[in-house]
């Protein structure tokens, strides 16, 4: 990523190649031949500390490009693989959060992403026979990495951005959870290979990851870009996004994807919001106890919980331009025509 000068990025929010999951062997090995070499000698732990230092490479850029103060999250899944005949967990999690140490950069407390799955063929091992089953891995992580202390915001202009970046006060009260419910993404693409080697995670993730660690204007990485998610809730956030993908075949997805995306997307988006804050209140209301809302804001014209609220700002998306490999996504307010 030599084109991103040190300092320049205010958020990383990505999802990486799962190491000793299979279906990303042979990209992990395209970046190192002895990865196939050790999988092939079934020596799995070699594998993957292999498959993990190429991530390492991209975790050091990170933590170049980063601006102090600020962070990366992680979306990442442990693997389970039988190599020569024996199971074995092989806990990605550890592994980034060890390497992201070294950088220097603070773990703070992670997200556990719990995905919904009814399967009834999900457990593993001798059944109901004890001392022959396996646990199953029903989550994910969102590991949650900062660059430095806490980011300082030193002007009037900057004061202001992030008043109107806040988000809802009942937001916060789920966002800032450890335990996210949320159902995996439906893959849309036609080449199966490549549908399989996308994993991509909902729009949910990003969306929410986005406005609980960066400002409105603020420049949001991606260097796993996979689909193309992180930048469709980078657009509906009213955040500037950057994007790498190493593979060939997501270059047409992604900008199919992002321009596809129809501009009732992203405002829908916007607006499910407000309703969902203005029936909060409605039932706040309801209740004798808590029925005194003390604050207003003035931009959404709608009552909030706390002062910080008051600013709260969204601009809809007008309109998302596709030259080259930029994507331009212009904004106006809800209830502006301009």
């Amino acid at each position: 990523m030599e084109q991103l000068e040190d300092n320049s990025i205010a958020l990383v929010v990505t999802s990486p190649p799962y190491p000793m999951i299979a279906m990303w062997d042979e990209i992990m090995a395209k970046q190192n031949p002895a990865v196939q070499d050790a999988l092939d000698q079934n020596d799995g732990h070699h594998a993957f500390e292999l498959m993990h230092a190429e991530l390492d490479k991209v975790w050091a850029e990170v933590e170049r490009v980063l601006m102090p103060g600020c962070f990366a999250c992680i979306n990442i899944g442990d693997a389970t693989r039988t190599i020569n005949g024996e199971f074995s967990l092989y806990p990605n999690h550890s592994r980034i959060i060890g390497a992201f140490q070294k950088l220097g950069m603070s773990n703070l407390p992670n997200i556990l992403w719990r995905k919904q799955t009814n399967a009834p063929n999900k457990f593993m091992g001798s059944g109901m026979l004890p001392a022959g089953a396996y646990v199953t891995l029903e989550h994910e992580w969102i590991l949650i990495f900062r660059k430095g202390g806490k980011r300082q915001f030193n002007t009037e202009s900057e004061k202001l951005r992030r008043k109107e970046s806040s988000f809802f006060w009942e937001e916060r009260n789920v966002w800032f959870s450890d335990l996210w419910d949320l159902k995996g993404t439906k893959q849309k693409i036609d080449n199966s290979d490549t549908r399989k080697r996308s994993a991509a995670y909902p729009f949910e993730i990003p969306y929410r990851l986005i406005h609980m660690y960066s400002l409105q204007g603020d420049t949001v990485l991606d260097p796993f870009l996979g689909t193309g998610t992180t930048c469709l809730a980078a657009i509906a956030s009213q955040r500037n996004s950057i994007g790498y993908e190493i593979d060939p075949l997501f270059l047409n997805i992604i900008t199919d994807n992002i321009v596809s995306t129809p501009i009732s997307f992203y405002n829908a988006i916007i607006q499910n919001r407000i309703d969902q804050h203005a029936n909060f209140i409605a039932e706040r209301r309801t209740n004798a106890k808590k029925s005194e809302v003390k604050h207003f804001n003035k931009n959404l014209k709608i009552p909030v919980i706390t002062n910080q609220e008051t600013e709260i700002k969204f601009s809809n998306v007008k309109m998302v331009t596709h030259t080259d490999n930029q994507l331009i996504a212009t904004y106006h307010l809800p209830d502006s025509k301009t």
